[in-house]
Order: C-alpha cells, then structure tokens, then sequence
C-alpha cells in the first residue's frame, strides 16, 4: 500500500513540472516574437528615417509651373545626394526652398493637435510631405558662370551663346516673353518652369537682392521620379542632349 500510495503523488508531481513549464515555455515564446517583433519595426523606421534624410525624399506638385512635365499633386521622388555629392546638371529638376521673396508671405494655417502629430509622424518617415507648400520646383537653365540670355532671332534661349532647342516647355509656350541677359554667379543657379507662360521663376525675381539666381545652399535635391498617381509614374529626364552643344563659360 505504501508503495502504491507513493507512486501517484510523484506522477502528479511530474506532471505539474511539466505543465508549468509548457506554460513557460509559451510565454517565452510570445515574448520572443513580441521582441522580435518590435526591433524589426524599430529597424525599419530608423532605416526610413536616415534613408529620408541622406538618399531621397518626397514632395507633391502644388501649382502648375512645371505643366506637362509635372502635373499637380503628382508626388515626385527627390535625390537629396543632389548637390552635396552629386552636382547639379543642366536640365536638371530641383526642388529648393524659398530663395527668399519667391513665396511670400504664406498664410498661417491653423492645425488640430492631432494633425500636426500626424504631419510630423508620417513626414518624418517620408509617407507624405508637409512641408512641400514651403518649396519650389523648377528645372536648372544656367549653372554658375553661364551666361543666359533671351531671346535669338528664332525665340530660343542662349546659354553662353549657344541657343537651345528646349523639348520639355509646355506645347504652345514661347521660351520666355521677357528678355534678360545674366550671368549665373558663383554657387547660385538659374531656374525656370518648363510652363514659361505662368512660372514666376528665376526671370521675376531680378528685383530682389538674389537677382533671381538660386543659392545651391537652399536645393533640397534634384526630383528624378514621380511616384503617384500610378498612371503618371515615369522617370523625369534631365535632357543632356539640349545643353550638348553648350560651351563652358
């Protein structure tokens, strides 16, 4: 009997530690998958956030200055190697902030707590762009040392003498309806939109202390892709083969 009594209490006794350590060992594995699970995502954000801040970002379009090339509220993809590493080209699209007087003086919006959480979040991974209102968007014409001039005979612009023949300005548009003569400083660009009939760029801004030419301080980067809506996705081209013929100044 004694035997028999001693028996069961061990099986159960067995059979508790193991139950225990099922339990146990299911916890640990949640737990396991919990961490894991967080330092992925942890891992992913931080990669979107350097890869936003040292490879590209996002901008949508807000205005038509760059019609046909760029349509409003298209997202564009922009290389922010551009011009830290990589100098900027002829033909080139930039996206710069406000040169200064370029913009105005914007209106004060007024946001709930919410969305200005929101915009600061989904900004700082790069899955929308609040701040594109505060940027321009146009396509480089002179580069520093040129000298831009409008117009030839023929309506072309003269980039140090040589007239180009711009494909990208919107069908129906003249190169430019203001003559100008510049030359491009040192450190600074000459921008224009490819819509010349309603693009206040470079040529409208002679008048402020930056003479119209944009500081390569102020370029966020050179746009290279749109992105959104899906049916405009294309790759946007720089158009070397405009500025071949063009001399260095």
């Amino acid at each position: 009997m004694s035997l028999g009594g001693g028996s069961r209490p061990r099986r159960s006794g067995v059979l508790s530690l193991f139950r225990r350590k099922l339990r146990r060992a299911r916890k640990n594995w949640f737990l396991a998958f919990l961490v894991d699970f967080v330092a992925i995502v942890g891992a992913a954000l931080i990669l979107s956030v350097l890869f936003k801040a040292f490879l590209v970002r996002s901008f949508f379009i807000p205005s038509g200055s760059m019609l046909e090339t760029l349509q409003i509220n298209d997202r564009i993809i922009v290389n922010v190697l551009v011009p830290e590493v990589i100098p900027v080209q002829h033909g080139d699209i930039v996206v710069f902030k406000d040169p200064g007087g370029w913009l105005g003086v914007a209106p004060t919006q007024q946001k709930e707590p919410l969305q200005e959480f929101s915009d600061f979040v989904l900004g700082t991974f790069g899955i929308t762009a609040p701040d594109s209102a505060e940027h321009l968007v146009k396509r480089v014409i002179g580069l520093p040392g040129d000298v831009v001039t409008c117009c030839n005979a023929d309506g072309q612009l003269l980039v140090n003498g040589q007239a180009i023949d711009e494909v990208y300005i919107r069908a129906g548009a003249s190169p430019s309806d203001i003559e100008f003569s510049v030359t491009v400083p040192e450190g600074h660009v000459w921008v224009m939109g490819d819509n010349r009939g309603n693009s206040t760029d470079s040529r409208y801004h002679q008048d402020l202390p930056t003479g119209g030419f944009v500081s390569l301080d102020v370029v966020v980067g050179r746009a290279f892709l749109i992105s959104w809506p899906v049916e405009n996705w294309t790759y946007l081209d720089n158009h070397q083969d405009v500025f071949s013929d063009v001399p260095k100044p």
